[in-house]
């Protein structure tokens, strides 16, 4: 079964690429190579078109050219990412290539430093430092 958390994730570089190149974004050669998300969503987009049947490769085709007609068609962009689930169903291969495409998180290091500091790797909600305060009511 194919992580829709994945495909899903996928979302801002495939947005991007289809902005940046259109319908052009699963030629080979004649696209300008271009740095960031557009260039990742490319990559992932020509990936899964190489490794398709002919079948698939003409539904990705057709899938792209209907989300690029539509940019902000968020049911074309999930057709697209429908067609790319499928495609991961069929070689499972696949998600290990298009994974190693994604930028690589770095770790986040939280510092705090001083009396009465606070410090949160991320959404903690309400947090109050100092004298005086009583509880927090919604």
């Amino acid at each position: 079964m194919v992580d829709t958390g994945f495909v899903d994730g996928m979302t801002p570089y495939l947005r991007a690429s289809l902005g940046a190149h259109g319908e052009r974004v699963l030629d080979s050669e004649g696209v300008p190579v271009v740095s960031g998300p557009a260039e990742v969503g490319r990559r992932m987009l020509r990936a899964t078109h190489r490794r398709g049947d002919e079948r698939g490769r003409e539904a990705l085709a057709e899938a792209v050219a209907d989300a690029v007609a539509e940019p902000g068609n968020e049911d074309a962009l999930g057709a697209l990412r429908q067609l790319i689930r499928r495609a991961l169903s069929k070689d499972p291969g696949l998600e290990s290539e298009l994974a190693a495409l994604l930028p690589h998180r770095t770790a986040s290091v939280v510092v705090a430093s001083g009396e009465r500091s606070i410090a949160a790797g991320g959404n903690i909600g309400v947090a109050i430092t100092g004298d005086g305060h009583g509880p927090v009511r919604p």
